[in-house]
């Protein structure tokens, strides 16, 4: 069977603008499955907005409403260090974090519909921190420390922190989030720092003799730190990753945090620098 077209998602962070423009993208290139890294929420305005979506595109058998009802490969969503402080404890985080995932435990909870507030609360405790597929391992952090370690284009140069990290791979590509700095780190040393849309990229023969594993970073759909302010996100056909930049409505996104007085105006005003 055909590897589907994947659009690789990470690090929503309640931004609805930018995953609005994310999805839209996504469809138009035809992606027929929808893989979630992690960290659907904090930060930002709109988490049940952000949770609706991967909880109906996200999820084995889903359909999409938007092409309508074409059915989806199997998708799946995996726990960030942001759901992790949400069922546990924030006592980790920075302040500004913390304040954000206590306003978004309050505001999930806060839905009308009781019906929807157990269901947000099931599927966040039904998240796992890391996947596999027949090709690839999904990580939100790093595969061996799946939830919290980040990877960032410094490590390249960290021999041992890399190996491992590839050490503790199942597959021969394993894409993580975290970090929302994209990039492609290989066993041998090497990195690959895409700028802009850059793709289609061959990532080779993914089979157990390849030459060469990789850790796939695909960016921040809501909160890009890599200095360039636009939605971060990638897409995979079994063969080829395309690394995706858009813009969109920053002004509206910082808009909705800072009407929020709960959510430090920092989260909104770092959105337009990009880091």
């Amino acid at each position: 069977m055909a590897y589907p077209l994947t659009a690789l998602i990470s690090d929503l962070h309640g931004n609805e603008p930018a995953l609005t423009v994310c999805l839209d993208d996504a469809r138009e290139r035809g992606a027929e499955r929808f893989v979630c890294l992690g960290d659907v929420v904090g930060y930002g305005a709109k988490p049940r907005f952000c949770l609706d979506a991967v909880m109906q595109l996200c999820v084995p058998g889903a359909t999409d409403p938007a092409r309508d009802g074409l059915a989806l490969a199997d998708g799946l969503c995996l726990q960030g260090n942001h759901e992790h402080a949400l069922l546990f404890t924030a006592e980790d985080f920075n302040p500004k974090a913390r304040a954000a995932i206590e306003w978004t435990r309050d505001e999930i909870s806060a839905d009308p519909d009781e019906t929807k507030r157990y269901a947000y609360w099931d599927y966040l405790e039904a998240l796992e921190p890391r996947q596999s597929d027949e090709l690839a391992t999904f990580a939100h952090g790093s595969p061996r420390d799946p939830v919290r370690e980040y990877l960032l284009p410094r490590d390249a140069n960290d021999h041992e922190k890399m190996q491992a990290n590839f050490a503790s791979m199942d597959r021969n590509i394993c894409f993580v989030g975290h970090s929302h700095v994209p990039a492609v780190y290989y066993d041998d040393g090497t990195i690959f720092r895409p700028k802009g849309t850059d793709g289609p990229y061959d990532v080779g023969e993914l089979g157990t003799d390849a030459p060469r594993r990789m850790i796939v970073n695909v960016g921040s759909v809501g909160q890009p730190r890599d200095r360039d302010p636009r939605l971060s996100y990638v897409l995979f056909d079994g063969r080829t990753l395309t690394f995706v930049r858009l813009e969109y409505d920053i002004e509206s996104a910082a808009a909705a945090i800072r009407a929020i007085p709960e959510l430090p105006d920092f989260l909104a005003d770092r959105l337009a620098l990009g880091h």
